[in-house]
C-alpha cells in the first residue's frame, strides 16, 4: 500500500482490487493459482463476506484457466450480444456509451483520475469502477486516499444503482459456473459497502 491504512481500509482496497481482477479479463492460470493458494477467512463471525470469499477460493482451486476463458467469453463477450453486460451505461440507460458514461467521465476529471492510454475497458465497466474505488480507498504514490465522503459519493452515484443487479444476473445465469462464485462474492462485498456508506 502506498499510504498507511487501517486494516479495514486495507481490506476494502483489497476487495476492490479482487473485483477488478475477476471481471477485467478472463481468470488466467496465475490468477486462479493465487486465489487457490490464498488463506481462507475465518467464518466464525457474523459477516457474510467470509463464506462468499471462501467459496470463491474453492472454485478457483477447481477451475481450469481455459474453461474460465471460455466462460468469460460466453457470459461477457458473446457473439453480437453478451449474456450479461458489465457496463453501467447499459444497465442505467439501456445503451452503451450513453449519458451515465459522460457523467462518470466528468466526475473522474473532477477527481483528477485519468484513463491510462493502454486501457482497453471503458470507464464504466465494472472492473474499471472497482479499480477506481480501490484508488480512492488506498491512494497511490503522490496521491493520498480520497476522503470518505468522496468515496461514498462515487459509489452511490456510479456503482450502487446497477452493479448489484448485474452481479445478481451473473449468479442466476445458466452459463455461469466459476463466475457465479465471483458474482456472489462481489455482490456480498458491494452490499456491505452500500450498507456501510448508508450508516455513515
Amino acid at each position: 500500500m502506498p499510504h498507511p491504512l487501517a486494516p479495514e481500509e486495507q481490506a476494502r482496497a483489497g476487495c476492490y482490487a479482487l473485483v477488478a481482477g475477476l471481471f477485467g479479463a478472463p481468470a488466467g492460470a496465475s490468477f486462479l493459482a493465487a486465489l487457490a493458494d490464498a488463506p481462507p477467512l475465518d467464518e466464525d463471525g457474523a459477516s457474510l463476506l467470509a463464506p462468499a470469499y471462501n467459496r470463491l477460493l474453492a472454485a478457483s482451486r477447481a477451475m481450469d484457466a481455459e474453461a474460465a476463458d471460455q466462460e468469460y467469453t460466453d457470459l461477457f463477450v458473446g457473439v453480437g450480444k453478451s449474456e450479461v453486460n458489465l457496463h453501467a451505461s447499459h444497465w442505467r440507460s439501456g445503451f452503451m456509451m450513453d449519458r451515465p458514461l459522460a457523467e462518470l467521465r466528468a466526475d473522474l476529471a473532477a477527481l483528477r483520475i485519468v484513463r491510462i492510454e493502454r486501457a482497453t475497458l471503458l470507464e464504466d465497466h465494472l472492473a474499471a469502477l472497482a479499480e477506481t474505488m480501490r484508488l480512492l480507498v488506498a491512494g497511490e504514490p503522490g496521491r493520498p486516499p480520497a476522503p470518505l465522503e468522496d468515496q461514498r459519493r462515487f459509489f452511490e452515484t456510479h456503482i450502487a444503482p446497477w452493479a448489484l443487479d448485474c452481479c445478481d444476473a451473473i449468479a442466476r445465469s445458466s452459463l455461469a459456473n466459476y463466475y457465479r462464485r465471483a458474482a456472489e462474492f462481489t455482490l456480498t462485498f458491494l452490499a456491505i459497502e452500500r450498507d456501510s456508506f448508508a450508516m455513515g
